[in-house]
């Protein structure tokens, strides 16, 4: 018999995190981690399955909003804390809970979801792909770490713990949505993902914010850390936001300069952070490891295509095939700056390229290029003509990230 996905009432929420943290091999959260946990929980945005009584699967959101090129702004779903209990996997649970999931996002005019991937192979089969990627860097630190010439920046203050949450959350909020995947945060994530670690666990933490000609435009913060196999007092990074290089520069300078910090590590940075033509040695940043970050899927694709921008380029056709929301198939005109439906699949008008709405998020925020894509077998090009037309419509003057984990 099919199990129905239904909305979580708040009574059930608590066992929905314990069921969650059971997924990913995490005990039950005590009252206190319960009270802050609770705080990412949105009303009527929790889904579940239960057998037998008992809840055996659970995802849930909460709202945010996704920049995408072009400085437009999308109302978005955060998918987090999706789990199935492990005598009940492979029985389709999952596919039920997204498919109830993306229904109840496109209800609420949200026209992209994002989440981030526990495995690599779980959510291409519902449409989700990467979005933004980050890359993960050790770096010595010494007694003139950063070259003569690196800019200099603004000021940088330390903040104290009762302050750390308003006003990182204050900056965040200024700088975090000027670049195509940038996400806002709720006081639900601001709870889980410093207030846990700074009050309730009460963790040793250095939060520094840059002030620059503008007011403050940067912040990180940063916890006692290690790296295996290495005697070396290290400083792990957990978030570092930068409205420019020279307030990046200034952040990691004064990391790096950090007394009793033989090392500073961070995970997820940037791809084009130029870390290395900052630092007067540039050997000291080791590259430890690239990963996907955002997984993005495009519930409303002429929503999403009409809201960002595009470079100058001939006109391209493109179809997107989305077999698990068939309303977003079509042939998609590309020109003049913006993208409409001219056309269902198999109809009069022939695609110049096609692609899965997977494949598709891969390049929608300009993270991967669409000949890149064709090349390695993402999408297809009926018409090879139109590669460097797409590639061109496509670009963007940077990298896409988030730098927002939840």
């Amino acid at each position: 018999m099919a199990l129905a996905v239904r909305p979580l009432k708040a009574d059930e929420l608590r066992a929905a995190l314990t069921l969650f943290g059971a997924a990913i091999h995490r005990p039950p959260a005590d009252d206190a981690g319960w009270a802050a946990s609770a705080r990412l929980y949105s009303p009527g945005r929790t889904f579940g399955v239960h057998a037998d009584g008992a809840l055996v699967a659970t995802t849930t959101s909460f709202p945010s909003e996704l920049a995408v090129p072009g400085g437009a702004v999308l109302p978005m779903a955060a998918v987090t804390r999706v789990g199935v209990r492990a005598d009940h996997t492979r029985r389709g649970l999952l596919s039920a809970m997204m498919r109830a999931q993306l229904d109840d996002t496109a209800a609420r005019g949200e026209p992209v979801a994002t989440l981030r991937a526990s495995e690599a192979r779980i959510y291409g089969r519902f449409g989700y792909g990467v979005a933004t990627r980050g890359r993960s860097v050790q770096v010595r630190a010494d007694a003139s770490p950063l070259r003569p010439g690196a800019p200099l920046g603004g000021t940088v203050r330390l903040v104290a713990r009762d302050e750390i949450v308003p006003v990182l959350q204050e900056v965040h909020a200024r700088i975090a949505l000027r670049r195509p995947g940038g996400i806002t945060r709720t006081e639900g994530w601001w709870a889980i993902g410093v207030g846990r670690r700074v009050h309730v666990e009460r963790e040793h933490v250095l939060a520094a914010v840059h002030t620059g000609p503008q007011g403050d435009d940067g912040f990180a913060i940063a916890y006692p850390g290690d790296i295996p196999g290495l005697p070396r007092r290290c400083l792990d990074v957990a978030d570092l936001h930068a409205a420019d290089v020279a307030a990046t520069a200034a952040l990691w300078r004064f990391l790096l300069g950090v007394d009793l910090v033989e090392a500073v590590q961070a995970r997820l940075r940037p791809l084009d952070e130029p870390l290395e033509l900052l630092l007067a040695d540039p050997r000291a940043c080791a590259v430890t490891g690239n990963e996907d970050e955002t997984w993005l899927r495009i519930v409303d694709v002429p929503v999403a295509f009409a809201a960002r921008s595009y470079g100058a380029a001939e006109p391209v056709l493109l179809a997107v095939h989305d077999g698990f929301l068939e309303a977003n198939s079509g042939v998609y005109r590309i020109a003049d700056g913006s993208a409409e439906r001219v056309g269902p699949l198999g109809g009069p008008v022939r695609p110049e390229l096609e692609c899965s709405v997977d494949a598709l998020a891969m390049a929608y925020l300009g993270d991967r290029r669409p000949s890149e894509l064709v090349a390695s077998g993402w999408w297809s090009a009926p018409e090879p003509a139109a590669v460097p037309r797409a590639d061109a419509a496509f670009a963007t003057p940077g990298v896409p990230w988030c730098g927002t984990y939840f």
